[in-house]
Order: C-alpha cells, then sequence, then structure tokens
C-alpha cells in the first residue's frame, strides 16, 4: 500500500492498480513493450490486476509470468461488471487505468482514474470519469512509479 498526500486535493492511499487490457496495456492482443519493462515494478509496490473481455484469447498467455491477478469478464455487461470489480476491491485504494467506453465507470469509482488516449484513442465518456488522461501508457505506469509526477499533475 503506498500513500501519497497530493496537497490541495486529497490523500490517495493506494493498493490497487486495475487495468483494462485490449487498448489500454496492449494492441490487438499482444501485450505492449512498455508495459513488459515498467510491469514488474509496479507490481513490488501495488496488487496489479488486469480485466479484459479478452477479445483475441490471450491475456493468460501475454500475463504469464507477471505477478498480476488476471479478471477475464464473464457477462455481457462488462461495464457494469468492471466497475462492480472496483467496489469490491475497494474504490479508495483503487487506481483505474483504461481507454474503451466500458471502462468510463470503471474510473468514476476509482479513488483515481486514468484515461490513455493510446492507438485507439479514448471514449469521451472515459475521458470525462478521468482525474489524468495520458497519452501513452507508459506515461500513466511511471505516474504511479515517480509519485512527485503524480503530485505535479494532481496538486492545486
Amino acid at each position: 500500500m503506498k500513500t501519497i498526500e497530493i496537497p490541495y486535493y486529497k490523500t490517495l492511499t493506494l493498493a490497487h492498480v486495475v487495468l483494462d487490457y485490449n487498448g489500454t496495456i496492449a494492441k490487438d492482443g499482444v501485450l505492449k513493450v512498455e508495459v513488459k519493462d515498467l510491469l514488474p515494478e509496479l507490481c513490488k509496490n501495488y496488487t496489479v490486476h488486469v480485466i479484459t473481455a479478452d477479445t483475441f484469447g490471450s491475456v493468460k498467455a501475454q500475463m504469464e509470468g507477471f505477478d498480476v491477478v488476471v479478471k477475464v469478464l464473464q457477462t455481457d455487461n462488462h461495464t457494469a461488471e468492471k466497475a462492480a470489480y472496483i467496489d469490491v476491491l475497494g474504490k479508495e485504494s483503487c487506481v483505474a487505468v483504461g481507454n474503451g467506453n466500458n471502462d468510463a465507470h470503471m474510473l468514476q469509482n476509482a479513488i483515481l482514474g486514468i484515461a490513455i488516449v493510446g492507438d485507439e484513442g479514448c471514449a469521451t465518456p472515459t475521458l470525462l470519469q478521468s482525474d489524468i488522461s495520458c497519452k501513452e501508457i507508459a506515461d500513466a505506469l511511471t505516474l504511479l512509479l515517480n509519485e512527485k509526477r503524480l503530485i505535479a499533475t494532481l496538486r492545486k
């Protein structure tokens, strides 16, 4: 668990990082190289969860060797299922990162929501529910690894 005090914003006590898979940390079902490099360090500081519909059927193989929890969605309502996952973990201790329309409520529920614009773009509802938007996943993960960057972005 990591506590980050952000002046005139809020104090975050973070334990979980919930990452959408396709469009966020993977492209066409393949984990992005920059994520492979940053994920081990992220896992030292947080419990990392990868949540996905697994459109390409590749998430388990791609995440093999990483100390992450993989959650494959089971219902047709991915939006509600992702938001509920944050609730179960405890929204006050979660960072949610995503780009798709079905990530909007997940980002809204988490104490910290990060929208990724990336190769697929970012759905407007998700962007509007985020606390921060980043152009690349590496930028978002680095914010979580270097809390001074996070503080600089969010302080008032």
